[in-house]
């Protein structure tokens, strides 16, 4: 398989290593209720991660949202949306729930 994309030919080697891997997540088609259900509860809509440190109620320091981070950022919020986008279009369900 050549990539011929750009932005993979300035990137490292752990890119190309995970171009599979995006490849894979990026083609999962939602096919049914219970795992875009899955998948909306799974993936959260905003960085768990990111919160403020407090000692004694006064504020120490704060924890940036870290999620960006991950190499598959992009792909599992892409694969959010199009489980939240079966949820409305397909099913005719109110997606508020998942909303944050």
């Amino acid at each position: 398989m050549t990539v011929t994309s750009d932005r993979y030919k300035k990137n490292s080697i752990f890119d190309l290593l995970l171009y599979p891997l995006r490849h894979w997540v990026n083609n999962i088609e939602i096919e049914n209720p219970q795992m875009a259900h899955l998948i909306c509860s799974v993936i959260s809509c905003n960085c768990p991660f990111e919160r403020d440190v407090t000692f004694f109620g006064k504020k120490l320091f704060h924890i940036p949202p870290l999620c960006k981070l991950n190499p598959l950022y992009e792909q599992f919020m892409g694969l959010r949306f199009k489980a939240l986008s079966y949820l409305t279009d397909v099913c005719g369900e109110d997606v508020t729930k998942y909303i944050c």
